[in-house]
């Protein structure tokens, strides 16, 4: 297996991942990596789009799935979890170390993980959604860590979750190491178009299948 190299970062960082969603049903740190460890998966992502290992997003899943950019209009490269780069490695074992932190607090049965690499070009957006699908409901806590440098309000961009009312809904912007967590079958949440290139990685805990 890679070596997982360095992206650790001290527990409490987790724990407060933990707690947020607890109360909230939903987490935001800004600067839950140092800036070397997301730029560095910032960059690889871009040379990994260069050399064209990124496709067009779709919905729905198996024989129902479609491109339908008139819903979603960003493209992906998913993350091998046998076969991943050093920065990959680093990342799904930083995302191991919280999975264990969740269950521990939260008793949320997370099993798995899977991933993929997100570039969303200027104008693409998501339309509001959930992560969970009709018919197959594994996926129950979804994480997002943006890898955009540089980002200001004008560049857009921002991932709005739909809380439960009478509570407003809640826009993020996509600055590099920030991560964003919730609840993937609770929180319904779009994508807003951004007027450059919007990159992230983004993931699933799941249960048993």
């Amino acid at each position: 297996m890679p070596r997982s190299g360095r992206l650790s970062q001290p527990v409490e960082s987790d724990e407060r991942v933990a707690s947020e969603l607890a109360e909230a049903g939903f987490a935001v740190l800004p600067d839950y990596l140092p800036e070397a460890s997301w730029r560095a998966l910032g960059d690889e992502a871009r040379r990994l789009r260069r050399g064209d290992a990124f496709r067009h997003a779709g919905v729905g899943r198996g024989a129902s799935f479609r491109v339908a950019p008139e819903i979603r209009d960003d493209r992906v490269c998913w993350i091998d979890p046998a076969r991943p780069t050093r920065r990959q490695a680093a990342w799904l074992a930083r995302m191991e170390s919280l999975r264990r932190v969740l269950n521990r607090r939260l008793y949320l049965g997370l099993f798995g993980f899977e991933a993929h690499l997100a570039v969303y070009p200027p104008g693409a957006r998501y339309a509001r959604h959930l992560d969970r699908f009709a018919d197959a409901r594994h996926r129950l806590v979804s994480v997002l860590l943006y890898l955009n440098a540089d980002w200001q309000v004008e560049d857009g961009g921002a991932l709005r979750l739909h809380l439960e009312a009478p509570a407003a809904p809640r826009d993020v912007l996509p600055l590099g190491g920030t991560l964003v967590a919730f609840l993937s079958g609770e929180t319904p949440h779009e994508v807003l178009p951004a007027q450059r290139d919007r990159w992230s990685v983004v993931g699933w805990f799941t249960g048993r299948a």
